[in-house]
């Protein structure tokens, strides 16, 4: 009887660790995923995440884009987009730079790369909410703002008849996005 009891449980477990193997190997894919979305980050060298944004790179300065760089490339990225807005404008979130199909290769936009026109091949600027499609840097008309520059890793390239502004730009990303990383700058005028 014992013996007859031991051969159904051994059947039932040569059924039930198949089963289970899939499961731990979506798991695990997850969590190599998710590993990935935490390890994507993006800086720059000209400032660290929640600091000042030199005055350089703002209306009271040149005016010029600064250097951002990213790591941890998600698996399956094919492009980045770039949205760089403050939250904190008197009218609502103000957008100063959109930057779309940036390819999956590239690691950095270097410093006045928007007014340079030094953006990596294939690279794409939408239109800023100063009615332009290049970087306008921080003017803050009163107080010290945020200064958010997200980076989306996509799974695809995108395509636009004209120059997008940011709401095209996120309804176009909707169901493509892999990962995004935020640095944050603040301004305060001088």
């Amino acid at each position: 009887m014992k013996t007859r009891a031991a051969l159904r449980f051994i059947y039932l477990l040569s059924f039930a660790i198949p089963l289970m193997m899939p499961v731990n190997g979506i798991n695990n894919r997850q969590q190599k995923e998710k590993r990935t979305k935490m390890d994507f980050k993006i800086a720059s060298t000209s400032f660290r995440n929640g600091d000042l944004i030199p005055a350089k790179y703002t209306c009271d300065g040149v005016n010029i884009s600064p250097p951002l760089n990213w790591q941890a490339h998600p698996q399956g990225a094919k492009t980045f987009a770039l949205i760089n807005d403050d939250p904190d404008a008197p009218a609502g979130d103000w957008v100063h730079w959109i930057v779309y199909n940036i390819p999956a290769g590239t690691a950095e936009l270097k410093e006045a790369a928007s007014s340079k026109k030094l953006l990596p091949a294939g690279s794409m600027e939408g239109k800023n909410d100063f009615g332009k499609s290049a970087y306008g840097g921080p003017c803050p008309p009163s107080g010290t703002h945020r200064y958010f520059f997200k980076l989306n890793a996509l799974d695809t390239a995108l395509s636009f008849q004209g120059n997008p502004n940011k709401k095209m730009l996120l309804d176009a990303m909707k169901g493509h996005i892999l990962a995004q990383a935020t640095l944050i700058g603040k301004y305060k005028r001088q």
